[in-house]
Parts: structure tokens; C-alpha cells; sequence
């Protein structure tokens, strides 16, 4: 293959997945002219339109849809080998990009780096949270974390932290106005601090479990976030009860500002993973993460 036909193939690439000219010239560190330039000359020798492009927006058309679903994964593992190639030195090196939740970046992830990255001053790290079961293929992440039960069975799945709980709670001044629920259908009752989730579609439903009879309640309150801290605001502020991992309240439990109740309705369950293609072709730096992330109880 001609140098120059890879570059146009590379620089079509970086705008189909930007689907912006300024981000993927950014990105490539060419100018707007430049990079619109390779690319007319990359349809032009196709003899295809490979980009629809308006005022706003700029999308692929179908022959770009098929470019891009063919040709992308090839060239992505041809950057991956020369990475892992360029980083057979003495200190590993490179960018890891990393998909996860609040909880799990916080908990799990953050404590590994805290460690890791003083000694390894040549890695870079991009941790996303994001509460959407993203395609790390499609985006480009080397990895993600998310629950055991959540990972899709085609990917290799490293256990990086214990069984989790999860935790109904509310504080000691909501209880006094309210009675404590005995079962989860009691939660109907009760103002109950909800969970936006684009997995889900919307509301989470909280999951109870008690002597094999399963359980997803919808509940209804005043308030909907999408973030921890904030869930954690409301409850402490005794506005509701609150669904949360065990782990985040246990110190709030300890010492009376918060109250527990239906935990023999939350049994432990498969706690977090890191995932990554089976295809993929670790380099040194990612091979370490696994390593400094590993579950060994």
C-alpha cells in the first residue's frame, strides 16, 4: 500500500469517528484545508462519497459506514502492534483509556493508579465514567469495569474486586417522621431517591433477593440524580432513602447518621471486572494495570 493512500485512510478514519473536521484535524495536528483536501482526494480516487457534510454535522455516508466498519478495526490493530512494539524498552509507556462507573473509578480504580503511576512516570491514564454499557471496540477504550454479571461473554474478564452489597439506608430524622419498611413492597410508601441509569431506559429498579425469590421494585420520590455524591447528599439530608453500595455507607452506619433497613433482602453478588476484546494485544503498560488491578482476595 502507498503511503499516501494510508494517510488518506487514516485521516478518514479520524473525521468518521469525530464526525467533525476541527476535532479530527486537531486530533491528526494537520490543518481543516489540509485534512479536507486528503479526504476529496481519497473519494476521488475511490470515486465514492465517503462523508455527508453540512453547516452542523458531518456523517458517513454508506460507503463510509462500510469503510469504516472494515477498514477501522484493521488499521486500530496495526497502531496497537506498533505501539506495543515502540514500548519494548526498559519502563513500560502509552495511553490506557478506561471506561468505568462512579463507584467502581473511585473505589477500585483510583487506589491502583495512586500506586502505580509514580513508579511508571512514561503511562498516562484517561479514566471516563460513564454509567452506559459503552462498546469499548467501537469507542476505543482499552478496557472497562462493570459489574460480573455484566460482561459480555466474547470479552476476557479480570476480577479486580470482592462480592459487593448493596444497602438501603435513610437517616435517623426521616425515620422519625416515616415507619422503616419491613419488605421491598413497603417502598411504595416512602419518598426513595432514585437513579437515572441510560442502561436501563431510565429509573433504576431496585434489585432485592431473599431466599431465591427475586425482586426489582420501581420506586417514586422527589428527587432523580444520576451521580453518587449527590444520592448520598439527599439521604444524609433526610430527604428519602437511598439505594447504595454497602461499602459507601458503612462509616455512616457506624456512627448513627444513617440507618439500615431490608438487609436481608441485599445478598452479595459478583463484585467488579476489568474487560477488555480478547483480540487485543497488551502492551507492557496495560499488562502492568492488570497486574496492579488483580483480585486475589
Amino acid at each position: 500500500m502507498r503511503r499516501d493512500n494510508l494517510n488518506e485512510l487514516t485521516a478518514f478514519l479520524a473525521v468518521a469517528r469525530e464526525q467533525s473536521f476541527t476535532k479530527a484535524a486537531a486530533r491528526l495536528g494537520v490543518s481543516q484545508s489540509a485534512l479536507s483536501h486528503t479526504i476529496r482526494a481519497l473519494e476521488e480516487r475511490l470515486g465514492l462519497r465517503l462523508l455527508t457534510r453540512t453547516t452542523r454535522s458531518v456523517s458517513p455516508t454508506e460507503a463510509g459506514e462500510r469503510l469504516l466498519r472494515t477498514v477501522g478495526p484493521r488499521l486500530d490493530e496495526i497502531e496497537t502492534e506498533l505501539t506495543a512494539l515502540g514500548e519494548l524498552r526498559e519502563k513500560p509507556a502509552g495511553t490506557i483509556r478506561i471506561t468505568a462507573g462512579e463507584h467502581s473509578a473511585n473505589t477500585i480504580l483510583w487506589p491502583a493508579i495512586a500506586r502505580l503511576l509514580p513508579d511508571y512516570p512514561d503511562i498516562r491514564m484517561e479514566i471516563i465514567v460513564d454509567y452506559g454499557l459503552t462498546d469499548i471496540v467501537a469507542e476505543r477504550y482499552d478496557a472497562g469495569v462493570r459489574l460480573g454479571e455484566q460482561v459480555a461473554r466474547d470479552m476476557i474478564a479480570v476480577r479486580i474486586g470482592p462480592d459487593m452489597r448493596m444497602a438501603v439506608v435513610a437517616s435517623p430524622a426521616y425515620f422519625a417522621r416515616k415507619p422503616k419498611p419491613r419488605t421491598p413492597q413497603d417502598l411504595t410508601d416512602h419518598n426513595c431517591i432514585n437513579l437515572r441509569l441510560p442502561t436501563y431506559g431510565g429509573l433504576y429498579a431496585w434489585e432485592f433477593e431473599k431466599a431465591g425469590r427475586e425482586l426489582k421494585v420501581r420506586v417514586e420520590g422527589q428527587l432523580i440524580f444520576n451521580m453518587a455524591a449527590l444520592r448520598m447528599n439527599a439521604v444524609l439530608a433526610g430527604l428519602g432513602l437511598a439505594y447504595l453500595p454497602e461499602d459507601q455507607v458503612t462509616a455512616r452506619l457506624a456512627d448513627g447518621q444513617l440507618v439500615r433497613v431490608l438487609a436481608d433482602w441485599c445478598p452479595p453478588f459478583p463484585g467488579y471486572h476489568l474487560y477488555y476484546p480478547s483480540r487485543r494485544q497488551a502492551t507492557p503498560a496495560f499488562s502492568l494495570l492488570v497486574e496492579a488491578l488483580r483480585y486475589r482476595g
